[in-house]
């Protein structure tokens, strides 16, 4: 009985340790990547290319710009690798329609949508209408110098900061 036990805490032991280890590579690799960052020239109207370089959806849960503002509009633009994003502070006209503007709480980023993967494919000449992209596409009174992504990924929530420099039109 006594050998038992031990392998029990053994087996309690070396499960705790890898859903240690499994936390730990997450919370060290987070999934969502950046890539394209585009903005107006007041910079009130920006598209942040965003990816999943990870293997499950990552949720995004809450934007903010600047200093933790609610911005006046965010959209995900679901679009492909040939169309690309397109800057605009109208999401309902007819020239917006076709890159797919849909709610944040609407659309999960799908595993295996790194930009970084993208582009090489771009550069290779082997992107197609069916690599999707997304775009987070935000519209705030005065000009975006910061974007606070808040998502969730396999439970784990994380923060995303990206820097919009002021005076770079990308």
């Amino acid at each position: 009985m006594g050998n038992l036990k031990k392998k029990l805490w053994i087996s309690i032991l070396l499960i705790a340790i890898f859903v240690g280890g499994f936390y730990f590579l997450i919370i060290g690799n987070p999934p969502l990547e950046i890539g394209t960052l585009a903005s107006s020239k007041d910079h009130k109207s920006i598209v942040v290319g965003i990816g999943n370089k990870g293997f499950g959806e990552v949720q995004i849960m809450d934007v903010s710009v600047n200093n933790d503002e609610k911005p006046s509009k965010t959209k995900v633009q679901v679009s492909n690798a040939l169309q690309g994003f397109i800057i605009t502070d109208d999401y309902d006209n007819p020239g917006s329609k076709p890159y797919g503007f849909q709610n944040i709480e609407d659309i999960a980023i799908k595993a295996g949508t790194s930009p970084s993967a993208y582009f090489k494919k771009m550069d290779e000449g082997a992107a197609t209408k069916n690599d999707e992209i997304y775009g987070l596409s935000l519209i705030h009174h005065e000009a975006i110098n910061r974007v606070n992504i808040k998502y969730s990924y396999l439970g784990i929530t994380f923060d995303e900061r990206v820097f919009v420099e002021a005076g770079v039109n990308r």
